[in-house]
């Protein structure tokens, strides 16, 4: 099997648990998600491994929330990339199949060569959760001054969540000849069994961004100290690699640990534009207001900035002020 081939395990978040350490996980691989969301634009390498490694945090980090919810990570930055989105739509019920979308806003001009996280500057990292209709959004936020995007998501969730994390990804583009060269990424999340429901700190923060070797004491230190140690040893082959399922990946790291898997959750690229979001979206504007965004040749367009879906709507069917409005 070679690399750039479709294997049995991409695009699946495997969750684990350590027995002997107290600590849960997922194991994610993309592969088809990844070529999904990046095809629909023309970044730049260094904007598309942004994505990439933003889309892998999602897929790990989504995979904890309940039935029916939505993740969404965000980055907002005064840098060359301004802004990267991503959102995860858990199943609706046991066994069906998680989505992902993503994309990212950037001044190609001011984009410089070197690491990708030097293209963010000063700005936070979001991870934001709705529960659905009814419910008030959950948000925490960090600081974008950690050296990476999954070091924020580490610092985020030592801050907000005081739940010690660790990552390790490994992300970047394959290639083989015949086979089109596209991008892959797999990693690991570790952390430590939550006391309470994940997403569920309260109360304001000191202003600290904390870090994970900060919350653990004790046997909990030594627990930690010793697992991130195993994870450490891993490879970037191991995680995006033909040859190493991710259960075997497991026993390979933690087989001390007693590692305990669960079913794996599949994911895939998808998006909820719709025609009728659209008009929802436009349902606050007079007849005035929709003149304005009115092409020469009388029509309301929209693109949408996820899956580059074109929508070309009558503006006299849309706003408060809607003429012909659509017939249900």
């Amino acid at each position: 099997m070679t690399l750039g081939s479709k294997i049995a395990w991409d695009d699946t978040v495997l969750p684990f648990q350590l027995d002997v350490s107290d600590m849960r996980g997922r194991v994610a691989r993309l592969d088809g998600v990844l070529d999904g969301i990046l095809k629909q634009h023309d970044y730049p390498p260094a904007v598309e491994a942004l994505v990439a490694e933003m889309a892998l945090l999602t897929a790990l980090i989504g995979q904890t929330i309940s039935l029916r919810w939505k993740l969404s990570l965000q980055v907002q930055s005064k840098g060359a990339v301004r802004m990267i989105a991503t959102d995860y739509y858990a199943p609706q019920k046991e066994g069906e199949i998680g989505k992902i979308r993503a994309y990212a806003s950037f001044d190609r001009s001011r984009l410089t060569d070197g690491d990708p996280f030097e293209q963010v500057g000063e700005g936070y990292f979001a991870i934001l959760i709705d529960q659905g209709t009814g419910t008030q959004p959950y948000q925490g936020i960090t600081p974008l001054a950690q050296g990476s995007l999954s070091a924020c998501a580490e610092a985020y969730f030592a801050q907000s969540e005081q739940l010690p994390t660790m990552f390790k990804l490994s992300f970047g583009k394959s290639a083989e000849p015949g086979v089109p060269e596209h991008w892959r990424a797999g990693g690991v999340m570790l952390q430590s069994m939550p006391k309470a429901s994940p997403f569920a700190a309260q109360g304001e923060g000191t202003g600290e961004v904390l870090q994970a070797t900060d919350l653990v004491t004790g046997d909990e230190e030594e627990n930690w100290n010793r697992a991130t140690m195993l994870l450490n040893t891993v490879e970037d082959l191991e995680l995006i690699g033909p040859s190493v399922t991710p259960a075997d990946l497991l026993v390979r790291l933690f087989h001390e640990e007693q590692p305990r898997v669960y079913d794996f959750q599949p994911v895939r690229f998808g998006c909820t534009c719709s025609e009728d979001r659209v008009r929802q979206s436009l349902s606050i504007y007079s007849a005035k207001d929709i003149e304005k965004m009115t092409t020469d040749d009388g029509r309301v367009t929209a693109d949408c900035q996820f899956c580059g879906a074109h929508y070309n709507l009558d503006p006299a069917s849309l706003g408060f002020e809607a003429e012909n409005p659509p017939s249900e």
